[in-house]
C-alpha cells in the first residue's frame, strides 16, 4: 500500500508541477489543487498508516499499546486541507476578477498590461 501512495504522489507532484508551468489561470488553479493533495498525501503515508487501530488509551492503562495511528498528521492534514480551500477559494475569485478586468486568462497577454504608457 505505501507503494501504491508514493506512485499517487509522485503523479499528482508532477501533474501539479506541469500545470502550474502552463499559460492558462484554469490550469494553474488545477495545479495548485493537486500540489496540495500530494503534499497531505505525503504527511499522511510518512504517519505510517495503521487500519483499524485507534488512538485510544484504553481503561487502567498508562499509555498507548503499539501499533496505534497516529493522531498529530491527521489534525496537520485536516489543518493543510482548511486552508488549502481558503487558498483555492481566493485563486478562483481573483482568477474570476482578472477575467473580468482583462477579458483574458493567457497569463502571456496579462503582461502587456505591465508596461506604462
Amino acid at each position: 500500500m505505501i507503494l501504491l501512495l508514493a506512485l499517487i504522489i509522485g503523479v499528482l507532484y508532477a501533474a501539479g508541477t506541469y500545470l502550474v508551468l502552463r499559460r492558462s489561470m484554469v490550469k494553474v488553479i488545477f495545479g495548485l489543487i493537486f500540489l496540495g493533495h500530494a503534499a497531505n498525501l505525503t504527511i499522511f503515508t510518512v504517519a505510517r498508516p495503521t487500519k483499524g487501530v485507534p488512538a485510544f488509551v484504553p481503561e487502567n492503562a498508562l499509555a498507548i499499546a503499539e501499533p496505534f495511528a497516529d493522531p498529530l498528521p491527521q489534525a496537520l492534514i485536516l489543518t493543510a486541507i482548511v486552508i488549502g480551500f481558503g487558498v483555492q477559494a481566493f485563486t478562483i475569485v481573483l482568477f474570476k476578477r482578472t477575467y473580468q478586468t482583462l477579458g483574458t486568462e493567457d497569463l502571456d497577454e496579462m503582461r502587456s498590461t505591465d508596461t506604462l504608457e
